[in-house]
């Protein structure tokens, strides 16, 4: 389990990211259109997950913003942007912000991705919700760079997520 804290109050995950190396586990979330979408459906292109607990806070939407701003200029790559928001709320905050550059995908339904991806956080005021992380995978799905953000309050390695691709 990966020790995190939340405003330097300890916190945990239900385990550790993926490793590098590895093969990335399919999934199946639930897009802005309430469409499925699956890792399948992104064959053949660099990944980038931005995993955050929630839109509706700062620090997960200016990870939404920044990686919206980059990944206009990434060739063969996608971001997905992913928590247990609400489609309806994720489509809310990309119409508002004029976010059209990422694809927003939701966990609410089952909740397999996070503890699939051993990110779901196991303790403390934000159990169960995502852990603040990014999973960058090859055209292949296989893992090349993961980050566990050590205090969910902070944003993701924006430069080293990026060399990675």
């Amino acid at each position: 389990m990966a020790n995190i804290t939340l405003k330097g109050n300890a916190i945990n995950t239900i385990g550790n990211l993926p490793k590098v190396g590895t093969k990335a586990s399919e999934f199946k979330l639930t897009a802005v259109d309430l469409s499925q979408k699956s890792l399948s459906d992104f064959s053949g292109k660099k990944v980038i997950l931005n995993i955050f607990p929630s839109v509706d806070t700062g620090t997960c939407a200016t990870s939404v913003r920044e990686f919206n701003k980059k990944a206009a200029d990434l060739e063969n790559t996608v971001v997905l942007c992913i928590s247990k928001d609400l489609p309806f709320a994720q489509a809310r905050f990309c119409g508002a912000e004029g976010i059209d550059n990422v694809v927003m995908l939701s966990d609410f339904a089952d909740g397999n991705f996070g503890k699939s991806y051993q990110l779901e956080i196991a303790d403390g005021p934000l159990a169960h919700l995502h852990s603040r992380a990014i999973v960058i995978l090859d055209e292949n799905a296989n893992v090349v760079y993961t980050e566990q953000v050590s205090e969910i309050v902070n944003e993701p390695n924006y430069t080293a997520a990026l060399n990675a691709i």
